[in-house]
């Protein structure tokens, strides 16, 4: 960590390049976005934990997923939207670091738990009577923090590497934020063992975890096959069908950044892929997960009308 610092201070975010007026355009456009973002995940994280009939172990892990989300577009959208409506779009070198780390810490920890979250489904599904004793809270614990542990521990160890290169020349970060492969081409050194290191990683928390994924959808699939109502085949496809589109965008799209091999023309696409993961990702698990969902849906109903009843009683009281 030694030289890099008194060499590189701090870097530019170059972002969309675009006319004035479209990026304010875009501010505002991005800037809704994100505050219904952190509204549906805030309002999931409120039902759950308001409404007991939802402390079971999927929204023990809808929980998680939320928190994650929120904080996941929180580490990169404030400074993107700030920097489209300034013309100084400096970040200093300890925040970058920072940026990149808690970026893949959050984005690595969700990979495994929509593992997790696909498993619970196929526990539930597939073996319903058994559904308590596989996923008991011990057992939910357990894996939540296996989640967490994971995912930061490949964000500490792509960061201290970052840290032990040089940056001594480019300041000009070609990204909307401190993507750490945009990063890696300004550092003064060769950067070839962050780059294996963050390969090897996109292939344990992408590529594996999506194959575990595709086993428990398949199982899944299979299970709602033989359910006799045809409503409730419907039904099931519907919810399975939506959660693999998610799935599908969100480990398609890592995997086109961090695994495909690098081009001069692929700048701008990784900055839209980019977005997408950091802003529309977050806004879209709510829902697909959780807000279609019948029981979040009644969770929502029975809390309008505890407030409809608080609101009529005080109102009495007042008047």
């Amino acid at each position: 960590m030694g030289g890099n610092q008194s060499w590189v201070t701090e870097f530019i975010l170059v972002g969309f390049q675009l006319s004035a007026d479209v990026e304010v355009l875009l501010f505002w456009i991005f800037s809704l976005l994100y505050v219904f973002s952190l509204l549906a995940n805030g309002t999931i994280l409120g039902l759950i934990f308001l409404d007991k009939r939802l402390h079971t172990p999927m929204y023990f892990f809808l929980t998680h997923l939320a928190v994650i989300d929120m904080s996941y577009a929180s580490t990169n959208v404030p400074k993107m939207l700030a920097n489209l409506v300034s013309q100084k779009r400096t970040i200093s070198f300890v925040p970058c670091i920072m940026q990149t780390f808690f970026y893949l810490g959050f984005g690595a920890t969700e990979c495994v738990i929509l593992v997790v979250m696909s498993y619970d489904r196929f526990v539930a599904i597939c073996h319903p009577l058994h559904y308590t004793i596989i996923m008991s809270w011990r057992v939910c614990t357990v894996l939540i923090v296996i989640s967490w542990t994971c995912g930061f521990i490949l964000a500490l160890v792509n960061a201290v590497l970052l840290l032990r290169l040089p940056f001594c020349g480019l300041r000009k970060v070609n990204h909307l934020f401190c993507e750490i492969l945009s990063v890696l081409k300004l550092a003064c050194a060769d950067t070839w063992i962050s780059k294996v290191v963050l390969f090897a990683a996109s292939v344990f928390f992408f590529v594996g975890p999506l194959c575990l994924m595709l086993v428990s959808y398949m199982h899944i699939l299979w299970a709602i096959l033989k359910i006799q109502s045809k409503q409730g085949r419907i039904k099931a496809f519907s919810t399975c069908s939506s959660h693999l589109c998610v799935v599908g965008l969100f480990f398609g799209i890592a995997m086109v950044v961090y695994m495909v091999p690098e081009s001069n023309e692929r700048g701008e696409q990784e900055k839209m892929l980019s977005l997408f993961h950091s802003l529309f990702n977050p806004m879209l698990n709510p829902l697909i997960y959780s807000l279609r969902n019948a029981q979040v849906k009644d969770a929502f109903h029975r809390a309008l009308q505890k407030m409809r009843s608080m609101w009529g009683v005080d109102g009495i009281l007042l008047g």
